[in-house]
């Protein structure tokens, strides 16, 4: 995290500084010394805030940087020093604090870059040489070993092939290619080494155009305007005209430069990013990182959610949907059999058997002469018996499709199980729905937003299924990344946007929406990258309880701006009746800012 400048720092220590060497010589009976070192701390300050309201005015923006510049130089001229570095230094502090609240910089894209491979291993001359992959060209003829993330698009070459596609599609599960098909960039082989012949460049391959598209996002997405400074305008006007009232019916200037140094906004400077800073604090310890201040001021205003299913609405990983046991063994015992056998492979859906046998308590035995083979099953002894699992028709012992079996639902796999040639039964096993979701996507309602649309890369049937479970108005299904920004694109138009994912491929979409929250427990990396807010903790309720931190955080700090304007118009109308002379006026400022910046730090605790 990103702390406070050096510039911020240093603006904000000249003024405190020299308030304390000024108070030191005042007592000591040096006035003179005294005034000059507070006008010592003033002018950086000062000069530093001119060049600021310059540079926005160049850009047609108007700030109440305005009346602190004119509380300033009015101290300067009119002699009263004390009250002008006063107001130099709760303002230089007050913007010391906002540089920390904004300056929670997003991380760059390195993560997502880092995962693409740095070198290939090639064919060249009948051996194989590792080269970068800058210099692959279609055509090259590319060794794919097992757990490599591929490099760039081609055709399987000596396949089947058994690849993890998840961070590419959303689909929890390994699908198996066969040869000749085709293979994407960035998705990773879990199964056995095969060849892979080369269609496009690395450059132009469909990972390299995922990572452009998120850059792109990057530099598209404007910052949003300070919170206070959205009551700029009325506030200076206002100012102004009691300032100026004030001079010119009493006939004193100094009526006007207390009025000034009253009306200084350091409350709505202060407390608008202690508020917002506290709220990201709240959040944090929830396991809610919120890298920017603008994130967490937009976060009550979303009215229409995009969510991705896979590991975000879902699990994101199999799990054991239905036990089918055959030839009169029960549940258990059909699980610890296959889950013994389970142990000698790496497959996804062995794991998830031996995950599910170990929740149920179900004791496994090792299995013997196990082997596997790709894309088909694994075989071995369990207990003296032989053993198969994988498709119907590896554990009938034959070749071909699995076409006599009855079809399955949408998004669950069957894996077979014979014994001794004889067929066991079957486990059905699908990604299911998080216990939390529905729950969470009800109370994400009940926070403001109006519609919910389910955003994936899988199957048009799975994702119409868990739609019509969540109650959401609108699935896209079989979605590319660049799909989901367009949806992205066209939700915006209609209102503010948050996206929810946990995969590469969501990275684009989680740059483009005006709030990308990434599941980032267990998600891929670039997704946190791109997006705006994490979840540390693989818990979706967290990001409801996101909204309603962020919420409160904005509530108390709009108390704050209303609050600090209040008080500071009555200070106004006292310093222009005379009742506040400048230094007087500057300390009253000072209670107004501790009361604002006390109410401001109620975001910390936890409301209703």
């Amino acid at each position: 995290m990103k702390t406070i400048s050096r510039r911020a720092l240093a603006l904000a220590a000249i003024p405190a500084l020299s308030l304390v060497i000024g108070l030191v010589l005042y007592f000591a009976g040096l006035a003179d010394a005294a005034g000059w070192a507070w006008t010592a701390g003033i002018v950086p300050v000062l000069a530093y805030l001119l060049w600021t309201i310059v540079t926005s005015l160049a850009k047609g923006d108007i700030g109440l940087d305005i009346i602190a510049a004119l509380a300033m130089g009015g101290a300067i001229v009119g002699g009263e020093p004390l009250a002008g570095v006063v107001v130099a230094m709760m303002y230089a502090g007050g913007g010391a604090l906002e540089d920390f609240a904004q300056g929670r910089a997003q991380a760059e894209m390195t993560a997502l870059l880092a995962r693409v491979p740095r070198a290939a291993m090639v064919y060249r001359a009948g051996e194989l040489v590792s080269e970068p992959i800058e210099k692959l060209a279609p055509g090259d003829r590319i060794l794919i070993r097992p757990g490599d993330v591929v490099p760039a698009d081609g055709a399987i070459a000596g396949g089947p092939a058994v690849l993890d596609e998840s961070a590419l599609t959303g689909e929890s599960l390994p699908v198996t290619r066969a040869d000749g098909a085709q293979a994407l960039s960035g998705v990773t082989n879990s199964g056995a080494a095969f060849d892979l012949i080369v269609t496009k460049s690395a450059a132009d391959s469909t990972y390299a155009q995922i990572t452009r598209l998120v850059e792109s996002a990057r530099r598209s997405k404007a910052p949003m305007a300070r919170l206070a400074d959205r009551y700029a305008l009325g506030f200076l006007a206002a100012t102004l005209a009691i300032a100026g009232a004030a001079w010119v019916l009493s006939g004193e200037p100094l009526r006007a430069l207390a009025v000034l140094v009253v009306a200084t906004p350091c409350p709505l400077i202060l407390a608008v990013p202690v508020a917002i800073v506290a709220g990201m604090s709240r959040c944090a310890g929830r396991g809610i990182m919120i890298k920017t201040a603008r994130t967490l001021e937009m976060l009550p205003r979303v009215k229409t959610l995009l969510v991705d299913k896979t590991g975000t609405v879902t699990e994101g990983h199999p799990g054991i949907e239905r036990v089918e046991p055959a030839g009169g063994r029960d549940e258990g015992e059909l699980i610890r059999i296959a889950g013994s056998l389970a142990q000698a492979s790496q497959h996804v859906i062995s794991e998830a058997l031996v995950e599910a046998a170990h929740r149920r308590a179900i004791a496994l035995v090792p299995p013997q002469d196990a082997a596997e083979q790709p894309g088909e099953g694994v075989f071995g002894t369990v207990e003296g018996h032989v053993v198969k699992i994988g498709r119907h028709a590896f554990t009938a012992g034959r070749h071909g499709s699995d076409g006599d079996v009855a079809p399955l639902p949408p998004g669950v796999t069957a894996l077979s199980v014979s014994i001794d040639g004889a067929p066991a039964g079957r486990i059905l096993f699908a990604d299911r729905l998080r216990d939390e979701a529905p729950a969470t996507l009800a109370a994400m309602r009940e926070r403001g937003i109006d519609r919910i649309v389910l955003l994936t890369g899988d199957r048009a049937d799975v994702a119409e299924g868990i739609g019509a479970r969540l109650g959401v108005e609108k699935v896209i299904a079989d979605a590319s990344p660049e799909d989901k920004v367009a949806a992205a694109m066209a939700e915006k138009k209609l209102a503010p946007t948050m996206m929810i994912g946990d995969g590469i491929n969501d990275a684009p979409v989680l740059a483009y929406a005006d709030v990308g929250v990434a599941l980032g427990a267990r998600g891929a990396v670039a997704a946190s990258e791109a997006a705006d807010m994490i979840v540390m903790v693989d818990r979706l309720d967290r990001v409801a309880e996101a909204l309603a931190i962020a919420g409160r955080a904005r509530r108390i700090a709009l108390q704050s701006v209303f609050a600090g304007i209040g008080l500071s118009v009555l200070g106004m109308i006292a310093a222009a009746l005379g009742y506040l002379p400048p230094v007087a006026g500057a300390l009253a400022q000072e209670a107004i800012d501790l009361a604002v910046i006390l109410n401001a730090l109620r975001a910390l605790r936890g409301g209703r």
